[in-house]
C-alpha cells in the first residue's frame, strides 16, 4: 500500500460562463495524488484530517470512489480549506487561500503506519500551515526510519509562506529523509538550490516537472534521463504535477526503478491531466496499462 499526507481542499475554478463563476471542485496536491493512484489501481490511503462539512463528505466522496482506504482520514467540524486559481493563457495556475481555522491545518501525527505500507507521499499546504505541518514532518521523519519509499513535493505555494529563509532551511531538514524529491521547474527556481546539492543532502532521485519540456530524473549514482511532454490541447495544468507523483510512486513502489519507463508513463498520465478542467487524473485503461 501507497499513503498520501497532505492536506483535501476546494478548488474554486474559473468557469467561461456565466462570466466570473466559480466552480467548487476537489483539490489540494495530496488529495489529488492519492485520488491519482487509487484511479492508476494502486493500493492508496489517505492520512490526512477532513471536515464533516458539505465539501468534506464531497472530498471523501471522489476518494472512496476511486477506491482509496479513508481508515487513516481524521475528521473535524472547522471548515474546509479554499484555493482559488487563476489560470493564465498558457492554462497554469497561481492560487489564493483560505485557510484560517481550517480542518487540515488541525491533523495529528497517527499511530505507526500499518504492516504493508511500501511508500510515503507528502507536500503542498500540508507541510507550511501549523500546527498540523510539524505533524507531518514528524511522520515524514518516522516513516523514512522505517524503511519506507518516500516522495516529497514541496509544490510551492508563495502566498501561504510568510517566511521563505525559515521554509527554506526547514525544507533542507527535510532531504535527509526523502526517498524521491520531485520538483516543477518553478519550485526549483524558488528555493534557489541545485541539484548536486540536493542528491547530496540524501534523496536518491531528483524529478524536475518541466511544463511542455518534459520530465528530467537526477540520481545519486550520476545517471540523468529526459522523456519529452506528450502535446495536447491544454484546458489547464491543474493536478498535472499531482499526477505525476501519482504515476511515479505506482512504478517505483513495484520494484526497482526504470526511469526511462517511469517518466513516460508519468508524462502520458500528466497529459491527460492537462486535457480537463480542473484535477481530473486518468484511469489506467486509458493508460493502457
Amino acid at each position: 500500500m501507497i499513503v498520501v499526507g497532505g492536506e483535501a481542499l476546494i478548488d474554486l475554478v474559473p468557469v467561461a460562463q456565466p462570466p466570473g463563476a466559480l466552480l467548487p471542485r476537489p483539490g489540494g496536491g495530496p488529495y489529488n495524488t492519492a485520488l491519482a493512484l487509487g484511479r492508476l489501481g494502486a493500493r492508496v490511503a489517505f492520512c490526512s484530517r477532513i471536515s464533516t462539512d458539505g465539501f468534506g463528505v464531497s472530498l471523501l466522496a471522489g476518494l472512496r470512489a476511486a477506491g482509496v482506504d479513508l481508515s487513516l482520514v481524521q475528521r473535524g467540524p472547522e471548515p474546509t480549506t479554499l484555493a482559488v486559481p487563476s489560470l493564465a493563457p498558457d492554462g497554469s495556475a497561481a492560487y489564493g487561500f483560505y485557510v484560517e481555522g481550517t480542518a487540515d491545518r488541525l491533523f495529528r501525527l497517527p499511530p505507526a503506519l500499518p504492516e504493508g505500507v511500501r511508500a510515503l507521499a507528502l507536500g503542498t499546504c500540508s507541510l507550511v500551515l501549523e500546527p498540523g505541518a510539524g505533524a507531518y514532518e514528524a511522520l515524514l521523519r518516522r516513516e523514512s526510519g522505517r524503511g519506507l519509499l518516500t516522495l516529497l513535493d514541496p509544490n510551492i505555494r508563495p502566498a501561504l509562506i510568510a517566511d521563505p529563509a525559515a521554509y527554506r532551511a526547514r525544507f533542507l531538514s527535510w532531504l535527509p529523509y526523502v526517498g524521491v524529491l520531485k520538483l516543477s521547474e518553478e519550485d526549483a527556481a524558488w528555493l534557489g538550490g541545485r541539484v548536486g546539492d540536493w542528491l547530496a543532502a540524501g534523496p536518491s532521485a531528483v524529478v524536475l516537472t518541466r511544463g511542455a519540456g518534459g520530465l528530467t530524473v537526477w540520481t545519486r549514482e550520476g545517471a540523468e534521463h529526459s522523456v519529452p511532454a506528450h502535446q495536447v490541447s491544454v484546458v489547464d495544468t491543474i493536478g498535472a504535477g499531482d499526477t505525476v507523483n501519482a504515476a511515479l510512486l505506482h512504478r517505483l513502489s513495484a520494484g526497482p526503478a526504470d526511469w526511462p519507463e517511469t517518466l513516460s508513463y508519468a508524462a502520458a498520465a500528466a497529459a491527460l491531466t492537462c486535457t480537463r478542467a480542473g484535477a481530473e487524473p486518468p484511469y489506467a485503461s486509458e493508460l493502457n496499462d
